[in-house]
């Protein structure tokens, strides 16, 4: 990930490439800005935090005035200069932003080479008659790599140029996870009254919690839904929490069943145990601590407020401030790319065999190399992740005209007496995929107002 302190630099040098022509001043100032972004430029490709960059684009006789100030102030830094007077053009930047103007390649060691095979790639498409949609976005998607882009920022761009939108353009109100039980009222029970979660409202099929603010989760009978209770359980539950050792005591003393105990860890990342629900998914709860591995991570869970439950143990009222649903993978890097590019949601957490993005302010998803995990990847799985949206209709709408992902049903659908909008789609490795936006109605009293 690029280092937060390089961050501020790199737009900073987008926005002078995206200016196009330079209003070149007289004297001393000539070039001073643009001299100023290749010195920052310069600086972080040595560093490790761009692998390339590009200066402003510059009619060719500015050009040939700057280029040699250029080629001294980057030299300074161990770094070469490429004159590029048929810039790649991709969606990433308008096309005005280089027309029949030059810009300088900024690179060290062998980059130059991957900036060229995209170039030919690019070439060789178009020759194909198969430079389309997605092959359009994969080219962009590879160049803004290569100059150090975020996902995120590669999407932002996207959207100023194109038609392209993410999940994230449709306003996340909070992330949810539905599980599915052969006895819905004992389940309800044991998270209403064991775990101490707010019940948010009840449909005949459906219970719906609060774990944390913008994270749910939702119970459902499985004769009225749309997995049984016999698939494989391809998922886990973390809550987070900032005392360990009450619950724990508390879930003991409620002769709750747990699968890993209690074991923390002097200087480690985090410290957890694992329990287990009346119909066997695994429950983590957990606390991530201050630790290289989990920067910027834990900086972000600081920030949450710790919600209470209605459980009291040792004089202490116990609570959450937030949750992470753990998937199951076999391809962590197609999964990550469905994350970024589709969802368009932010990576908070490498831990390597395990990645967590951000779905909302207290709503995580992580995704899990099954080869190490706590759950075997399977086929047929008991589990719907899901995000609540504010506009579902154009996130449909969306996914549907441009076949992002491929839906179960056509139709965007309305629940009973118009309680909900919904559609499922299926991402990548089967796991359903769920989008839901909740409708005023007497029964959606304390959901609408948890999604205020």
């Amino acid at each position: 990930m690029i280092n937060n302190k390089v961050a501020p630099f790199l737009k900073s040098g987008l926005m002078g490439f995206v200016l196009s022509l330079l209003i070149l001043s007289c004297g001393t100032n000539k070039f001073q800005r643009e001299i100023g972004q290749v010195s920052a430029f310069s600086e972080a490709i040595n560093a490790g935090a761009k692998p390339m960059a590009l200066s402003a684009a510059m009619m060719p006789a500015a050009m040939d005035e700057f280029l040699p100030l250029a080629i001294q102030e980057a030299a300074k830094y161990g770094v070469e200069v490429k004159r590029e007077s048929n810039f790649l053009e991709t969606d990433l930047f308008p096309k005005s932003a280089t027309e029949n103007k030059e810009v300088l390649i900024l690179y060290q060691g062998t980059t130059l080479n991957a900036y060229n095979e995209i170039k030919a790639d690019k070439a060789d498409l178009i020759a194909k008659d198969q430079y389309d949609r997605a092959a359009r976005f994969d080219i962009s998607r590879r160049l803004g790599r290569l100059l150090g882009y975020q996902p995120s920022y590669v999407n932002e761009l996207l959207n100023k140029n194109t038609n392209f939108k993410s999940l994230t353009d449709f306003g996340i109100q909070a992330t949810n996870v539905f599980l599915y039980y052969k006895d819905l009222p004992k389940a309800t029970n044991f998270y209403q009254n064991t775990l101490g979660l707010e019940l948010l409202g009840e449909y005949d099929n459906a219970s719906m919690f609060k774990i944390a603010n913008e994270s749910m989760l939702i119970l459902v009978d499985e004769a009225k839904g749309m997995h049984s209770a016999e698939e494989e359980k391809s998922v886990a539950i973390a809550f987070l929490t900032r005392d360990l050792p009450n619950w724990y005591a508390h879930l003991q003393a409620k002769d709750v069943e747990i699968k890993y105990t209690y074991k923390p860890k002097e200087g480690g990342p985090h410290d957890g145990f694992v329990a287990i629900d009346p119909e066997g998914y695994l429950l983590e709860f957990e606390t991530f601590k201050t630790h290289k591995e989990n920067e910027p991570f834990s900086t972000l869970l600081n920030q949450n407020e710790e919600v209470k439950t209605s459980v009291i143990y040792n004089e202490n009222q116990l609570g959450f401030h937030g949750s992470i649903t753990w998937l199951y993978h076999q391809d962590l890097l197609k999964i990550q790319n469905f994350y970024e590019d589709v969802l368009g949601l932010s990576l908070v957490a490498d831990q390597g065999w395990t990645k967590i993005y951000k779905g909302s302010r207290t709503g995580f998803i992580g995704l899990v190399d099954e080869r190490r995990g706590m759950r075997d990847y399977a086929d047929e799985k008991a589990v719907n992740m899901s995000f609540v949206l504010k506009d579902v209709e154009g996130w449909f709408a969306y996914v549907k005209s441009t076949e992002t992902m491929p839906l179960r049903n056509q139709t965007l659908s309305s629940g009973p007496d118009d309680k909900y909008k919904a559609f499922v789609a299926f991402g990548p490795e089967l796991y359903f995929y769920e989008f839901d936006q909740f409708m005023p109605h007497k029964e959606n009293v304390r959901v609408m107002e948890f999604l205020k």
